[in-house]
């Protein structure tokens, strides 16, 4: 099964980490979920029905410890941040006739661990300074995601318009350092086309899109907007393995504001590459397929920079299949 559509957590669009790299705006995280819009991006399933994709996310990275971050409404600085988080996500194609294409409506629910190093700079009665290291971890629910998704399929091109929105409803914790909600309203809207060729094997994805962000009630951080583009381009081979290669790019043009934004405007920056790999093979009887991300980040500003892994299944729960021919 080539994937469940373009699903990024934009299918995943999900979200929320706190201290997860690329991202921009508050905390130094976005609702998109970068290195998702990967190979088959704009493919989804061909058949009516309910299926499940699951991401183990793993990300490790730091900071130039020159440079001041705003987490959970704190300032700080010389940021080291991992997070191992868990993205599950529920797609229901209920039609593949609307508007003459295929319409799939989802949901999704991040959950793990972030962590989060930094220091402060304490300055007392005297003005003398002290560098006080601070640390935060906790297992917590992120914000659930609503996802909805149109595509259509012309001979070997695929075309597929996503959007996401983020419900400002998980277990945010303010004033700490390591979150995983979002604690704001925010959307985004995605346009992406895959060129797939059964027969040899190639497909080559890109996919854009726009994030919008509303204003954080706690923190009175009113976070801008994000801009993010990726491109793939993956081979698969007759033993059901594939080897790709996708990198991202991600630029926020608009301004934080609001009485939260201690740092001022704070546009962020990030840069991705990597490597992708999948096996498709029977589970009992449903086709499923792991994918495995590995993707180094650079060119950073504003932003943490480190490596990140995702490892994923996909499978149909169910399939509207249609009726045999007559013997």
């Amino acid at each position: 099964m080539r994937k469940i559509a373009a699903i990024g957590l934009a299918g995943l669009g999900l979200l929320s980490l706190a201290v997860t790299p690329a991202r921009a705006d508050e905390n130094g995280a976005s609702l998109y979920l970068l290195g998702t819009g990967g190979p088959g991006a704009a493919i989804l399933p061909p058949l009516e029905g309910v299926y499940f994709d699951n991401v183990l996310y793993i990300y490790d990275g730091d900071s130039d410890a020159r440079k001041d971050f705003n987490l959970g409404g704190n300032v700080v600085a010389d940021v080291e941040g991992t997070i191992v988080a868990n993205f599950a996500t529920l797609l229901w194609v209920p039609s593949t006739n609307v508007l003459g294409g295929t319409l799939a409506v989802g949901a999704a629910l991040p959950y793990g661990v972030p962590i989060v190093d930094a220091s402060v700079v304490l300055t007392g009665p005297r003005g003398r300074q002290l560098d006080v290291r601070l640390h935060d971890s906790a297992m917590l629910i992120g914000d659930p995601v609503a996802t909805a998704e149109l595509g259509w399929k012309s001979g070997k091109t695929h075309i597929a318009l996503s959007g996401m929105l983020n419900v400002p409803v998980g277990n945010y914790r303010q004033g700490e350092l390591a979150n995983l909600a979002f604690h704001r309203w925010a959307g985004d809207v995605s346009a992406a086309v895959s060129w797939h060729d059964d027969e040899t094997g190639w497909d080559v994805s890109g996919k854009a899109g726009v994030t919008f962000n509303g204003q954080n009630e706690d923190t009175h951080y009113d976070s801008g907007t994000d801009l993010h583009f990726e491109a793939a381009v993956e081979k698969t081979f007759p033993s059901k393995w594939t080897l790709g290669a996708l990198g991202y790019f991600f630029q926020q043009v608009s301004d934080d504001e609001g009485s939260g934004a201690k740092l001022g405007p704070y546009r962020g920056r990030v840069a991705g590459l990597g490597l992708t790999t999948s096996y498709s093979t029977i589970l009992g009887r449903s086709p499923a397929t792991f994918r495995l991300n590995v993707m180094q980040e650079f060119a950073a500003e504003n932003r943490l920079e480190g490596t990140a892994i995702m490892l994923s299944l996909a499978l149909p729960l169910s399939m509207k299949l249609p009726p045999r021919p007559p013997s």
